[in-house]
């Protein structure tokens, strides 16, 4: 039995699945609450936990660039309220280097896996040919990238500049959604799988995470038959396949 918790900007949510993706209790979902240190987002998860049945094993997906369950640097979490307020100093310190595998594995006595969510989400679909990669659209953007099955390097694309000094999240993110609306966003959704396809040349490109399914029907049309969109709940899924990934 696999905790597979999904770690994003907004919510965090959680649920425990057997060996074949089957989810053995409803998820449970909270609120990301802020200004969010790593020790509250540990309690956060410890919490959770305990409003579910008991699991062998951990899986957390979370914002950010991580290396071995460590993080290196995490966008939304060091914001004093969350996604575009104010960066708090003591937070960026707080969150560098902080070893959350080792955090939760002595708060949950069980081994950890913590990976970016996007990677999780990742595992949840991909079918192990050629080069996928996937794109979450949430409360901002997330990527992942696995060539034959195996995943490769993490790259931050979400704060990489597109244009008018505005990095990926600010042009892709919930907050654009919101201003916007869904059919001027979802055009910009089609820009950016045409930004990326001659920097990536996938395979397959999947597109993710809780916003996907706002993407208008005009649009996913137009996307091409190298992109599907795939459901939000294989953040959660991954949890149970992202156990068995090859890392490059």
């Amino acid at each position: 039995m696999t905790l597979a918790v999904d770690c994003g900007g907004g919510g965090i949510k959680a649920s425990v699945l057997d060996e074949a993706g089957t989810v053995h209790a409803p998820p449970v979902r909270t609120a990301t609450p802020y200004p969010l240190p790593p020790t509250r987002l540990v309690s956060t998860i410890v919490s959770l936990a305990g409003q579910l049945p008991p699991a062998a094993r951990v899986t957390v997906g979370m914002p950010g660039m991580l290396r071995h369950g460590v993080v290196v640097a995490t966008p939304h979490y060091i914001t004093r309220a969350g996604p575009r307020t104010r960066v708090l100093p003591e937070l960026v310190l707080h969150w560098s280097g902080f070893d959350m595998r080792h955090a939760l594995e002595e708060a949950l006595g069980v081994p950890v896996l913590v990976l970016n969510d996007a990677e999780v989400h990742g595992a949840g679909v991909v079918a192990g040919a050629g080069l996928e990669m996937i794109v979450t659209l949430g409360t901002g953007l997330g990527n992942a990238v696995f060539d034959g099955g195996v995943l490769a390097p993490h790259v931050e694309l979400s704060q990489g500049p597109i244009r008018w000094g505005l990095t990926y999240d600010d042009f892709i993110g919930e907050h654009e959604r919101l201003r916007l609306g869904d059919a001027h966003w979802s055009r910009r959704v089609r820009r950016l799988v045409e930004v990326m396809r001659p920097m990536y040349l996938w395979d397959r490109l999947y597109l993710g995470g809780g916003n996907s399914r706002r993407i208008s029907p005009q649009v996913v049309d137009k996307l091409g038959d190298d992109v599907v969109i795939v459901p939000n709940s294989a953040g959660i899924i991954g949890g149970v396949r992202a156990w068995e990934l090859r890392l490059r």
